[in-house]
């Protein structure tokens, strides 16, 4: 089995199309072909996360999908943040997420704690 690491744009296409093949028809787990598809996998996301990285979402971007998936108001919010007038603060970043506001968001509506982790853009400039 011959493979090469993915140095270029090139190389990235070739193995694209070559991976590509492989999702029409997956080969099985631990034979030649599931090996070399594995290995392939790997490179592809490895070239991928160097060169094509991908932010976080911001915290309150975050909290507003997570709202929209699941048809929730702000006063559903309450539970995780405190009062109303505190959550539209929040959501109209005009104060930042404590610590326990992270936690309860991410235990209360699974939004990744690294996603709310991150200072909203609003903040990051200052």
């Amino acid at each position: 089995m011959e493979i090469r690491p993915i140095h270029n744009e090139a190389d990235y296409k070739a193995v694209m199309r070559e991976v590509s093949g492989y999702f029409e028809d997956e080969p099985a787990p631990g034979t030649p072909a599931g090996d070399r598809f594995e290995v392939l996998l790997t490179l592809v996301e490895a070239y991928e996360n160097k060169h094509f990285p991908i932010d976080l979402p911001d915290p309150v971007e975050a909290i507003k999908f997570r709202m929209e998936q699941s048809d929730l108001t702000a006063k559903d919010l309450v539970p995780m943040i405190g009062r109303l007038n505190r959550v539209y603060e929040v959501l109209n970043r005009k104060r930042s997420l404590t610590l326990a506001m992270i936690w309860k968001l991410h235990n209360g509506l699974g939004i990744p704690a690294e996603s709310l982790i991150r200072p909203p853009d609003s903040l990051q400039s200052a």
